[in-house]
């Protein structure tokens, strides 16, 4: 389909509110999924707002020659170009204000610590931290999990074979997000073939999985548990601490982590929290119980014929020390197949894993301003062809669906209010008083993005005194060199 032909038919589709400005302090969440992201026996029902093409596979066909007038194609690139950059840029001044905020919980920092600051003011830092994480992913067409519901994406049964168990009361605070619920076909041993032949198998995975958390202080851990369980306050340490042993020691409530993972089955996304317990299934209890009981039963029974019969007390130490070669083989065996549990679980988190703590900002930002960039050109392609009205802009949202479909074969929903409000906030698109958009044309639109360039050098020149020092105030009196 030409570019040209994305001002069209009519249909409406809607989509989010603008984003909120990238200085705010605070930013609350959407609300979270209410259904089951995989339906339909593990078939997606929901569209994502997710855009899985490249930025350069769009500016590609957006740009070509064939869809604009004589010459102004080079003019479309410049200008995309340009506004690829500009919101690199908007991103990149965000980034640093939220790292600045995430120091001063960063677990994995190996500068030197220059300052400390009040329980008030971490407190201020942790919201922005949370908030600016929400905001980017929302950016970046995430979508959010409340931990809450967080039933809705966990299932009885884990795809490595393990029975996970996790405890969300320990957060205070905890983001979940997910982009790209989907499934995958698998190969398995058939147990009606008695495991001599495959079968395929679908397997629920979300493509993208991430999650924020920040444990509980442990005096108000210890508290909560008390409270809920009716115990005394050493009862309740103890039960605390014991369900902190499962931690590294390094894991502290002073910080705050991030994991990001991809292709992680909805099975096991109970693997991806740092309190995840591992216990023995069902079908593992039985072979315990059985082996276990047989064994020893079988021992004390041959142990008391032998003692019952003997008088030769080596013979008895060598009965007794039978019975206890059987027990200790028993527990042996347990705790093997527990350690062969959690090499499993080790083994898949290794593979699954994406980016931690600082490396999550960095990638998710970069995702963030590719979503935003790629949502911002699919748009101003389809209103640089003619003006049209503010109140039929989801005749274009509709247009430009069908567009990537026969396209590139996907099927999205296309978030077409949160660009529409981005090309606003640049000047790129107005709205008149009588409810027409109106769109700079090409050549004026990237003149446009380098008076912006212009102007951000500027302010930037401005905020810089004459000795080359910024103005902002310093934590102290800097001492002379």
């Amino acid at each position: 389909m030409a570019v040209a032909g994305i001002a069209g038919e009519s249909a409406h589709v809607a989509g989010r509110a603008a984003s909120p400005p990238a200085n705010a302090a605070t930013y609350t969440p959407a609300a979270g999924i209410a259904i089951d992201p995989h339906s339909g026996g593990g078939v997606t029902t929901r569209r994502e707002k997710f855009l899985p093409v490249t930025r350069a596979a769009l500016l590609k066909r957006l740009s070509a020659p064939a869809n604009w007038p004589a010459g102004e194609a080079a003019h479309v690139l410049r200008f995309m170009r340009y506004l690829d950059f500009w919101r690199r840029h908007d991103y990149t001044a965000r980034l640093l204000d939220l790292e600045q905020a995430y120091d001063a919980f960063a677990p994995d920092s190996d500068l030197k610590v220059t300052r400390t600051y009040t329980p008030a003011e971490r407190e201020i830092l942790k919201k922005r931290v949370v908030g600016q994480m929400a905001q980017l992913l929302e950016q970046g067409n995430f979508t959010r999990v409340d931990p809450k519901d967080v039933h809705l994406i966990l299932t009885e049964d884990s795809h490595y074979g393990l029975d996970l168990q996790v405890d969300l009361d320990a957060f205070e605070e905890a983001l979940i997000y997910f982009r790209g619920a989907t499934t995958i076909t698998e190969r398995r041993r058939d147990i009606k073939r008695a495991y001599m032949g495959w079968k395929e198998v679908q397997v629920p995975v979300f493509q993208r999985l991430f999650l924020l958390f920040k444990l509980k202080p442990f005096d108000e851990r210890v508290k909560e548990v008390a409270l809920k369980h009716g115990l005394t306050i050493r009862q309740a340490e103890k039960a605390v601490r014991r369900a902190r042993a499962l931690l590294p020691k390094t894991v502290t409530s002073d910080h705050i982590y991030m994991k990001l993972f991809k292709n992680i089955p909805r099975s096991d996304v109970e693997m991806i929290f740092p309190n995840t317990r591992v216990r023995f299934r069902r079908w593992d209890k039985i072979r315990f119980g059985v082996s276990a009981g047989g064994g020893v039963g079988i021992g004390i029974f041959g142990t008391a014929t032998k003692i019952a019969v003997m008088s030769n007390p080596v013979t008895l130490l060598t009965a007794i020390g039978a019975l206890g070669g059987v027990v200790l083989r028993q527990v042996t065996n347990f705790f093997a197949q527990r350690n062969r549990y959690m090499v499993v679980m080790a083994q898949n988190l290794y593979f699954h894993s994406m980016a931690d703590n600082r490396g999550v900002i960095t990638l998710l930002g970069s995702r963030a301003a590719e979503e935003d960039i790629k949502e911002e050109i699919l748009l101003y392609a389809a209103l640089a062809q003619g003006r049209m009205r503010a109140s039929d802009i989801g005749e274009i949202d509709a247009k430009i669906e069908r567009w990537l479909k026969e396209t590139f074969a996907i099927d999205v929903d296309f978030d077409v209010s949160d660009a529409l409000g981005r090309l606003k906030a640049e000047g790129i698109v107005r709205e008149t008083d009588d409810g027409w958009l109106e769109t700079l044309p090409p050549e004026a639109a990237a003149r446009h993005i380098d008076m912006l360039w212009d102007r951000a050098l500027d302010d930037l020149s401005d905020t810089i005194n004459d000795e080359g020092t910024e103005t902002a105030p310093q934590e102290s009196e800097p001492a002379a060199l």
